[in-house]
């Protein structure tokens, strides 16, 4: 049998391992911690929405709703998914008019979307802020367990006959002609390529293919906080934001998970993360203006240790490694990529094996950063 070779044991890397051994075919994950130890853990939920995403994604996201809600059944889990609908609130008259333009589009690219007003939005959230004055609805959006997702897609990959090595960080690659044969780990082994390589480790992606392509992509540690136990939550939907850096969820045990994107600082050396007490603070902040009641909220959990990679117009960057024709990789997810992972697997594992461009990856090659 051949066998396939993937770095990086992440949501992405863990769904295509799956899908792999899913089509009968061989790997070998690499992954350079423990699985689901960067981006794609954490505490709290995600979200898994369609709501504001970048046009180019929706084709991605729309499959991705379609596999959610009956995923825990396919990989032998717990339900993962929870459909909340979600809410992207308008509190400036002049965000109203962008997002009448995002109705239109989703609605247009086969994403159920409505623009509320003010007390249209107060029915569906009674505690909301006086300053909101409506809000994008999207119905069918939801949150999913990102840590429970990634480790249930590497058990299923596992039981089909994957080979998952943690603690195995991947140094370089050694090309030979047009194909990867090889890829050697920080401690001098030598892992043979013999099918395909799927280059996944995100926050690593960058220094791994530097020889061959210099990628637009840098890394930041982001925040996400947790609350003490609060009664009752006072929101009932996925929550995001016209122009607030916010997220909020709610989570089990009556918490709160506020994020959305402020940062936090990553100290290089250790490998680590740390929150910034006023960024803490800010979020709560934002937190609070959007939902009085959540006034003297307690955090419990603050949590800045898992590195994201970002790119410039803020979707990923998915292609072939130039002149190398048996490697892929994936990077970029920009802190919400991964609620899309599983309508991209079999996209990259059909790429691979095909040899084909699926059209829905098209647009997330690198080259449109070339000009």
């Amino acid at each position: 049998m051949t066998e396939h070779l993937i770095i990086g044991g992440g949501v992405a890397g863990c769904a295509v391992a799956r899908e792999l051994t899913r089509r009968g075919a061989g790997c070998r994950l690499l992954e350079a911690k423990t699985i689901a130890s960067g981006a794609s853990g954490g505490p709290g939920r995600r979200g898994v929405r369609a709501n504001g995403r970048d046009p180019r994604e929706i084709p991605l996201i729309r499959r991705a709703r379609e596999i959610w809600p009956s995923l825990h059944e396919a990989l032998g889990v717990a339900p993962l998914f929870e459909r909340s609908g979600h809410l992207l609130l308008i509190e400036r008259p002049e965000d109203r008019l962008e997002a009448e333009a995002r109705v239109a589009l989703q609605s247009r690219m086969g994403i159920p979307s409505r623009l509320l007003g003010k007390e249209e939005t107060r029915e569906l959230e009674p505690a909301v802020g006086d300053a909101v004055c409506g809000a994008v609805h999207c119905p069918d959006d939801g949150v999913a367990d990102h840590t429970a997702t990634t480790r249930a897609y590497g058990e299923a990959a596992k039981a089909a006959g994957a080979v998952i090595e943690e603690g195995v960080a991947a140094g370089r690659l050694i090309v030979e002609g047009a194909r990867v044969v090889a890829v050697e780990t920080a401690d001098g082994a030598s892992h043979a390529v013999a099918g395909h390589l799927f280059v996944l480790a995100n926050s690593a992606v960058r220094d791994l293919v530097a020889p061959w392509l210099e990628l637009p992509l840098w890394n930041l540690a982001f925040q996400a906080l947790l609350s003490a136990p609060i009664d009752p939550v006072p929101f009932r939907h996925l929550i995001g934001h016209a122009h607030r850096t916010l997220s909020l969820k709610a989570e089990a045990g009556n918490r709160v998970m506020i994020s959305g994107g402020r940062l936090g600082r990553w100290d290089e050396e250790r490998r680590t993360g740390m929150t910034i007490d006023s960024e803490v603070a800010a979020n709560v902040a934002d937190a609070v203006a959007v939902y009085p009641s959540l006034a003297g909220l307690e955090i419990e959990v603050a949590d800045a240790g898992h590195l994201e990679s970002l790119s410039p117009d803020g979707v990923p960057i998915i292609d072939r490694l130039p002149g190398v024709e048996n490697a892929v990789f994936a990077a970029g997810w920009c802190g919400h990529g991964w609620a899309i992972a599983p309508a991209v697997a079999p996209l990259l594992v059909d790429w691979a094996l095909d040899g084909e461009q699926p059209a829905a990856l098209a647009p997330f090659a690198a080259g449109r950063f070339s000009a």
